[in-house]
């Protein structure tokens, strides 16, 4: 799409001169009568045409029986009849000029197979007359700065909702309504909102990309069900992160893993949801886990953006406060989100005595009855420069409600640097002194969960290496797949391991011997399984001997696992026994790769072995990853520490593990076949290198 092209989509989805209402009621009871209603309300100054073909006149205005009637051409076509007639207002919108069509009805991929079959011809249709569909069953758009409200939306009601620089984009058109309403409640004006509905034609992320280009548009709010298109999305967001403009995003799902994931133990331990996350954090978005945080973070993404401790550590966070009870629900908020309520030093305390405020070194700096207006303001501003904390919160009790003068009014008039962020939560219900701050823009919160949310969000960790695809390196985007493999469907742990080898990780000694000869030049002891495409998880079925000392030990140990087999798996197909040259470690780490229904590929480090599953503890990428961006995964996998210094203990060589990380997550660049999930569990972390003992590759 060219620049005009996108400019001229951007208009007609989120600020069309000219609009035609397609079913438009003149019963002002209706929700059909609502668009148009709310067009007047909010002063929209463009051309609105109501379509009805049995009324000469809608609430006043001149109606059409069809949109070939029109005096003038449209942008946006807002469609509000029964499904079955939608396929002919299609072709009227293209003849009509409209570049948008938002369809209201139901009755399409919502209903099945055969109304996503309809769904699909529609929009089939829609693009080769070079009309973009939104929806259906979307609730609408609304531009708050040019009161074109093109929906049904009952928040559009109300007298109190402010043009301003938030704009948000919905997967449910309800929540939408919610939303602003909340919003609005507190201050937050709204510059556009765009329900998408079923998202069978435009999708979130062209909605994204449209108000990046919007200029009334600073914040971009996103509530979420799922992710589609997410290449789409992915651009959007990365021009969003280079044109200043903060997303954040609300989304559900966080239980639902479903089938794909049960084939390995990646898939187990990561979901979904973990790869969701990992998208959102390669692209800068703020994931909040509470509703109201979604608002309310506003002020913090729009100044801060994303920080990061200064010291590297766990954020550290200067509470203050004229309320211990409600500090205390904050630290403790705070501690579950990562974060630490941090003392401030003897020197410090020192200094503020020396400036003729007594305060004490604990997490929390309590001045209730203790300091006057000017020395909380000067408490505040010597905490915005101090170098132990990374963030300071002010906790205001029954003061916010009746004297603002005393916790409020300091956080305004103190001097703010960029560098750290200042937040409030205001224990009382105190919406005047709520909306004080928020017209100062310092974020302001009504519960200790949101305000830890808020600040744990803002302090997650970003991509130091950026874009997934920029971790390709020269030469390492292709192997040769090997002939005598196969390019579909799982792969024996022989064959994967034959692969892995090829990316350049370290693979344990192993020969491939036939059950009956048991022929070998692996030096004794060794480990034997069963390699059997059928048998992925050869502990479960009891394929796998560890500690054989001789030939002896190796027929008997053949033997029995050969039994196990046949009564775990009676039809799988045993093409040898892996006999593997036993290896050493200081520790035990799973690497996982996984194309992820949603975000695509996806690469997994986390704690190994057969209990990896038993007390989840990884970090997780988009693939492929450099092996700078690996090195913060290792930090981020807890069990690490006993590699890294922990207590003395022995060190592990971890430029090693991140150069295999690297290695692995370059699955995602093959040209010869899509690899659908790949595992190397346990791969052995050594002093001198690592190595993969036992690994499953499935290709699509």
């Amino acid at each position: 799409m060219s620049a005009d092209s996108h400019t001229d989509f951007a208009q007609a989805l989120l600020a069309p001169r000219a609009i035609a209402l397609v079913g438009a009621s003149g019963d002002a009871r209706k929700n059909t009568a609502r668009p148009l209603r709310f067009m007047r309300k909010h002063g929209y100054s463009g051309s609105v045409y109501p379509i009805n073909a049995t009324r000469t006149e809608i609430l006043g205005e001149r109606a059409y029986p069809d949109l070939t009637r029109l005096p003038g051409p449209v942008d946006h076509v807002f469609v509000m009849i029964p499904g079955e007639h939608i396929g002919r207002v299609i072709e009227e919108s293209a003849a009509a000029g409209a570049r948008v069509v938002t369809i209201y009805s139901d009755g399409f991929a919502e209903t099945g197979p055969d109304g996503q079959a309809r769904q699909q011809a529609l929009v089939t249709r829609a693009r080769e007359l070079g009309v973009r569909v939104l929806g259906p069953n979307s609730i609408g758009t609304a531009n708050l700065h040019s009161g074109g409200i093109v929906s049904v939306n009952a928040a559009f009601e109300a007298d109190d909702l402010a043009p301003g620089d938030i704009s948000m984009v919905s997967q449910s058109g309800s929540m939408m309504g919610s939303l602003l309403s909340r919003a609005a409640a507190r201050g937050f004006g709204f510059a556009s909102s765009v329900s998408v509905g079923n998202e069978s034609d435009i999708s979130v992320g062209e909605v994204v990309d449209a108000l990046v280009r919007d200029p009334h548009t600073k914040v971009i709010l996103l509530f979420l069900e799922t992710l589609r298109q997410a290449p789409i999305l992915s651009a959007a967001l990365r021009r969003a992160q280079r044109a200043g403009k903060p997303v954040v995003a609300y989304k559900l799902g966080r239980s639902e893993q479903g089938d794909a994931l049960a084939q390995s133990h990646t898939g187990a331990l990561a979901g979904n949801d973990a790869a969701v996350d990992a998208f959102f954090r390669a692209h800068g978005v703020l994931r909040v886990h509470h509703l109201e945080t979604l608002f309310e973070i506003v002020p913090l993404a729009a100044r801060y953006g994303g920080v990061q401790a200064a010291h590297g550590g766990a954020p550290r966070v200067a509470v203050i406060t004229t309320t211990g009870g409600g500090a205390a629900t904050v630290v403790d908020n705070l501690g579950m989100r990562g974060l630490v309520a941090a003392a401030p030093p003897a020197e410090f305390v020192t200094h503020m005595a020396q400036r003729g405020l007594r305060i004490r070194s604990a997490p929390v700096i309590d001045l209730t009855l203790a300091a006057r207006p000017e020395q909380y303001k000067d408490l505040l501003e010597q905490l915005l420069i101090a170098d132990w904390c990374d963030a300071v919160l002010s906790v205001a009790g029954s003061s916010a409600q009746f004297h603002p003068d005393f916790a409020v009014n300091p956080l305004i008039q103190a001097r703010k640097p960029d560098g750290k962020p200042v937040v409030a939560f205001l224990a009382p219900e105190a919406p005047a002194s709520l909306a004080l701050l928020r017209q100062q823009g310092i974020a302001a919160f009504r519960t200790p969960e949101s305000c830890a949310d808020a600040l744990a969000v803002l302090f997650q960790r970003r991509h130091d290496a950026g874009h997934p695809a920029q971790a390709q390196q020269p030469g390492t985007s292709s192997i040769d797949w090997p002939a005598d493999i196969p390019r579909h469907g799982a792969l024996t742990e022989y064959e994967a391991g034959r692969i892995f080898q090829a990316l350049g990780l370290p693979i344990a000694r192993s020969v491939l011997a036939d059950a009956a000869t048991l022929d070998h030049d692996v030096p004794y002891p060794v480990v034997a399984k069963v390699s059997s495409r059928d048998v992925p998880h050869k502990t479960d079925a009891g394929a796998v001997r560890v500690g054989i000392a001789d030939a002896g030990g190796l027929r008997a140990a053949v033997d029995a696992m050969l039994a196990n087999v046949a009564r775990h798996a009676p039809d799988a197909a045993v093409d040898g026994i892996l006999v593997q040259a036993m290896e050493d470690r200081l520790l035990e780490l799973i690497l996982g790769y996984r194309r992820d229904p949603m975000v695509g590929p996806t690469v997994l480090l986390g704690a190994g072995g057969i209990a990896a599953e038993l007390n989840p503890d990884f970090s997780i990428r988009l693939a492929p990853v450099s092996e700078a961006e690996a090195r913060v995964m290792i930090e981020e996998v807890r069990v690490t520490q006993l590699i890294r210094g922990y207590r003395g203990l022995p060190r592990g060589d971890c430029d090693a593990l991140a150069r295999a990380i690297a290695a692995f997550s370059r699955l995602a660049l093959l040209n010869a076949v899509t690899v659908a999930e790949a595992e190397i569990n346990p791969l052995f972390v050594r002093a001198d290198g690592v190595v993969a003992v036992d690994g499953l590759l499935r290709v699509a």
